[in-house]
């Protein structure tokens, strides 16, 4: 393989117009290349160690240097041949720690690249040599991480959390920086699966301190940095999110030929951006990122690329590009979901929103993925119709935000809650809760979920005849709404605050069901004709009835007419 600077060298000579004669340039040394990689300058060192072994095959030592430095700039078949090259070169030499070392860097890069096959393989092998040879050695440790993650994954935090330890035992035993940070890291993820995440979340900034420190090796920095940044964010921990993501980008842009974790840390930046209300910026970084991890392609965490534009996308009403990014992410193994229902919704489709949720409700889920979900489902379902439902989605989302703690998820139950009690036609209960849930979203610093907040509060003012609240609270949303570029709830602000100061805040299904009284229907044939039960009709047309301000089914028609809803 040519490095840069001989290719140029070629480009150079060929050109012979101008007259002028160059020398062509030396090739790269081995002091070169391993000046570079001590100063972390992972694409030079490739190119250089790459140049020196064309030449003249590497020692065992700089074999290990060009595999890592071709692993940190996304060449990982060049990376896979050295490592195993180094390997062989350990066993040939019987340095058989380092040779399970080398293996295991090998399975690690497999592994991230989704070749679970090859890299179960090669982690059988090292492990075989530890076994045949009884070799009581730090390596034991890498070797159990694996295990353990897959345990993690499969839905065992406490075995897992067993498994973490014995890593973080053994790696403190023999003093390796490495495996005690990857100990470290496992533990305190299964304790913030398990709900301990005080404890977790402590063990996992412990684990970021060695990383800060420069105590651990680029491969274990870069996985540290991306661990604990996701799960701040499903923990719903944004200032620690935030902290951990400005480390990770001065951290990539200190080496700014790195590739496995640009990516993931570019996704990680435009969620703390969206949360923060900069959006422009955040889509920004979603393109980059997928820009970056698809060079080389399938890179397991493109997929989360592509969920992070489809949330840019739909907030920002741009709902063909949204529907695109959505389908992308699930093609690359990640779920479109809440995104792809909450997007049905604003189309108006809420038959099929409603049934997804209620798919995706009855799948097993962590609990930060499932209260993502909860909070998305009481707005579907409630506009579905399914009030039961949506009653044990609140609770349930209610409960979590109390076990944890985490002020992000209060703010979320706060929200479902004030939008029940809207539903359920309970003003006051619905201002309460929508004005707490909008001054927790303002202290953490989120305007969009700050100005729904404050939507919802305008409309249960205007059912209580607070017309003036009613239309300061709606102007505030109006104005964050446009200021983020936030189209759709923008429409919604306009279409509930028009001139009418007592047309009431109606959902899609109610809409529905009063146009079916308006034609003359009874509840027996609304029921039929929405395929819902005589008992949902009762309720829609109580809750119709209590917002709209009349008693009778003549008046409701009449307001149905006047307001050209039929």
């Amino acid at each position: 393989m040519k490095s840069p600077e001989a290719c140029h060298d070629v480009k150079r000579d060929d050109q012979h117009s101008s007259g002028a004669q160059h020398a062509p340039r030396a090739a790269p040394t081995l002091d070169e290349a391993r000046n570079a990689f001590a100063g972390r300058r992972w694409r030079h060192a490739f190119d250089g160690f790459t140049g020196v072994d064309a030449r003249k095959p590497l020692m065992v030592d700089d074999l290990e240097r060009m595999a890592l430095a071709a692993q940190l700039v996304g060449e990982d078949e060049a990376a896979a041949a050295g490592w195993e090259r180094a390997h062989l070169a350990l066993l040939q030499d019987r340095q058989l720690e380092r040779a399970v070392r080398c293996a295991f860097w090998l399975a690690f890069g497999l592994m991230n690249r989704g070749q679970m096959a090859r890299a179960g393989g090669w982690i059988g092998r090292a492990q075989r040599l530890i076994d045949d040879h009884e070799l009581d050695c730090v390596e034991q440790g890498l070797l159990l991480v694996p295990t353990a993650l897959r345990t993690l994954e499969s839905g065992d935090p406490e075995e897992a959390l067993s498994l973490f330890d014995q890593v973080l035992s053994i790696g403190s035993r023999f003093g390796d920086s490495d495996v005690t940070a990857l100990g470290r890291l496992g533990r305190g993820r299964s304790l913030v699966v398990m709900g301990r995440d005080d404890e977790g979340l402590a063990l996992l900034d412990e684990a970021m301190v060695a990383v800060t420190a420069g105590e651990v090796m680029p491969l274990v920095a870069g996985r540290i940095y991306c661990a604990v940044i996701l799960v701040c964010h499903q923990a719903f921990d944004l200032q620690r999110a935030h902290e951990w993501t400005s480390a990770l980008s001065a951290w990539c842009d200190a080496q700014p030929d790195i590739v496995p974790f640009r990516g993931q840390c570019l996704v990680h930046r435009s969620e703390v951006l969206q949360w923060h209300g900069d959006w422009s910026q955040a889509m920004d970084e979603a393109q980059l990122a997928r820009e970056r991890m698809s060079d080389p392609p399938d890179q397991p965490a493109i997929g989360m690329a592509f969920y992070q534009l489809g949330e840019l996308y739909r907030l920002l009403g741009e709902f063909g590009n949204a529907e695109k990014a959505y389908r992308e992410a699930s093609r690359h193994g990640r779920t479109p979901q809440p995104g792809l229902s909450q997007l049905r919704l604003m189309q108006g489709d809420v038959s099929s929103a409603a049934a997804t949720v209620r798919r995706v409700l009855s799948e097993p889920s962590d609990r930060m993925t499932r209260a993502k979900l909860l909070g998305a489902a009481v707005d579907i379902l409630l506009q579905a119709g399914d009030d039961e439902l949506a009653v044990t989605c609140a609770e349930e989302l209610a409960g979590i935000a109390r076990s944890t703690g985490a002020p992000v998820l209060g703010a979320m139950a706060g929200h479902a809650g004030a939008l029940l009690a809207l539903y359920q036609g309970d003003a006051r209960s619905a201002l309460d809760a929508s004005q707490r849930a909008a001054a927790a979203w303002a202290q953490l610093g989120t305007p969009y979920e700050q100005a729904r907040a404050r939507h919802v509060a305008a409309v249960a003012c205007r059912m209580l005849g607070d017309d003036d609240t009613a239309r300061l609270e709606a102007d505030a949303a109006r104005h964050t709404f446009a200021e983020l570029g936030a189209e759709p709830d923008l429409r919604n602000v306009d279409r509930a605050f028009d001139d009418q100061p007592h047309a009431g805040p109606l959902t899609a299904r109610q809409v529905e069901v009063l146009a079916l009284v308006a034609a003359g229907k009874t509840n027996r044939e609304i029921a039929d004709a929405l395929f819902i039960s005589e008992h949902t009709v009762r309720r829609h047309l109580q809750n119709i009835f209590t917002r709209i301000g009349v008693g009778t089914r003549a008046a409701a028609t009449a307001y149905a007419y006047e307001h050209g809803l039929v």
